[in-house]
């Protein structure tokens, strides 16, 4: 194995371990907002699935989740009682559901997330256009692939 090839085998190794460390850190960010906001860890998930992507059915939501549909039920009941959703009538569809997310208490979460906001504004303050355009295909590509490796699971 030549010196270039054992270094980029380094290299990629790195690249894994700290994607891992990442997600162990986002992991742990998280359980923290969601223990401040006094709701559980999945239930935050389904909110940021719903502020990002929403309006969106229950079913779809289950999906992107990874949620039995039961199971999403009561995350949504308990985000509908806690003032973070609102379930109306799809207006494409007046027998389905859509799920938005409330403006309103955005800014609760925006401010819980703020320090990590600020140390990522610092962070890509260091890069120039043409990195920050390669980091973020490269996070987009990973989380795509995750999304694909987590669907092989799902399904076998």
């Amino acid at each position: 194995m030549s010196s270039e090839s054992s270094s980029r085998r380094r290299t990629v190794v790195g690249i894994k371990e700290a994607l891992r460390e990442v997600g162990v850190q986002l992991a742990l960010l998280n359980h923290h907002v969601s223990a401040r906001l006094e709701m559980r860890d999945v239930d935050l998930d389904c909110l940021d699935l719903i502020a990002r992507r929403g309006p969106l059915s229950p079913s779809a939501l289950a999906r992107l989740a990874g949620l039995h549909p039961a199971t999403l039920t009561g995350v949504l009941d308990r985000l509908e009682r806690g003032g973070w959703i609102s379930r109306d009538r799809d207006p494409a569809d007046r027998r389905g559901v859509a799920v938005s997310a409330s403006r309103e208490r955005a800014a609760e979460i925006f401010t819980l997330y703020g320090g990590m906001n600020d140390r990522l504004d610092e962070l890509l303050a260091g890069y120039s256009g043409e990195e920050l355009a390669v980091l973020a295909d490269f996070l987009r590509r990973t989380a795509e692939a995750g999304r694909s490796a987590s669907e092989e699971l799902a399904e076998g």
